[in-house]
């Protein structure tokens, strides 16, 4: 049976989150930032990234794993490519200081890449290639994972699931939004679906011989198999390349998951792309070729018409209004949970379902 949920308001979570995160140690506007993307996760249906990652995020800030003062800086690189330090501070942090960084650039080059080391998980990775598309821009982020993803056939896992996305401005309600993990799903969707106490899909993931199943528990002891076989294999592999090797930062065994090691920093390496397409297109130019594209897309023909065709990014954006209306769903144990690390740390309780 599926756990109990119950629907919260978006401001009411993301106020007792900002506290909880603050008495945790990050400042107020760190705190409110790290706050609101998980919130924003949420209202865009990312479940498995948002509110649900919040207690073991806390854990690590409260054992220092997660450093909630860094000192977010530059190591070395010119021009449009630098590489910069986390300092093991929280990742939503640092790849927001971070893409912040590889924005100006490219409002001044046409193009900045930034790659980072020492960083931490930093939820999911649409959140910030959105940060460049709110400026006009287009925003590229990905990020490397422990491995975590075995190849078709293998019994240990050789690189992680690696999520990329690619953000693009529309100029219509919502941008093009592609936000992808290299495994057939991602971890937190084992999570979220031990949480729920449902069965898994057989073709999402191993148990730790690297043999199929749909124990979500037996699962998250075990590994995940990559999109579409050897293409996603290949492709989580250059991540890893960009995100963790040039950079010099670690890459294959070298980081350490925050579940299986919660008292370490995990070493994270991200890289982040911004391009400017207005040095290349008149801007008006490229609104016209994007509502064109827009427009091909959404008025494509298909053969069961009781569905839609969807731009990236379009399932979140409905997602989104839906549950600013409705609130976001969250389960009983996971607010049961929030609410005794709250009295912990003294939160007020604002997390009473309407």
């Amino acid at each position: 049976m599926s756990e109990k949920m119950l629907n919260l308001p978006a401001e009411a979570l993301q106020t007792f989150l900002t506290e909880l995160f603050h008495r945790a140690g990050l400042n107020e506007v760190d705190a409110a930032f790290h706050a609101q993307a998980l919130v924003q996760t949420n209202l865009w249906g990312i479940d498995s990234h948002g509110t649900l990652r919040v207690p073991i995020y806390i854990k690590r800030m409260r054992s220092g794993a997660i450093n909630v003062s860094p000192n977010v800086h530059k190591l070395r690189g010119g021009l449009a490519l630098e590489v910069w330090d986390g300092d093991d501070g929280a990742g939503f942090i640092v790849a927001r200081d971070t893409m912040r960084r590889a924005i100006e650039m490219a409002q001044q080059y046409g193009i900045g890449a930034v790659g980072v080391v020492r960083s931490n998980h930093f939820g999911a990775a649409g959140l910030y290639a959105r940060m460049a598309a709110e400026q006009g821009l287009i925003g590229i982020c990905m990020t490397n994972v422990v491995p975590n993803i075995v190849a078709p056939g293998g019994s240990k896992p050789i690189t992680g699931n690696n999520p990329i996305a690619f953000a693009v401005p529309t100029y219509k309600e919502f941008p093009f939004v592609l936000d992808i993990s290299l495994s057939s799903i991602a971890g937190g969707k084992l999570l979220l679906a031990s949480q729920n106490r449902e069965k898994i899909p057989l073709d999402w993931a191993t148990d730790a011989q690297g043999r199929p199943t749909d124990d979500p528990d037996v699962a998250f002891k075990g590994f995940l198999l990559p999109v579409g076989g050897y293409k996603g294999l290949g492709l989580s592999y250059v991540v890893d390349i960009l995100a963790g090797l040039i950079t010099g930062g670690v890459f294959q065994y070298g980081m350490k998951g925050m579940y299986h090691y919660p008292d370490d920093p995990s070493l994270t390496g991200h890289f982040m792309i911004v391009i400017n397409p207005q040095d290349l297109i008149d801007l008006e130019d490229m609104k016209a070729r994007m509502a064109e594209f827009y427009q091909t897309i959404k008025t494509a023909p298909m053969w069961d018409e009781s569905r839609a065709m969807m731009l990236p990014g379009e399932i979140e954006y409905r997602t989104e209004q839906e549950r600013l209306k409705t609130g976001i769903p969250l389960q009983e144990n996971l607010l049961s949970e929030l609410k005794a690390l709250g009295d912990e740390l003294g939160v007020a309780n604002t997390l009473a379902a309407p």
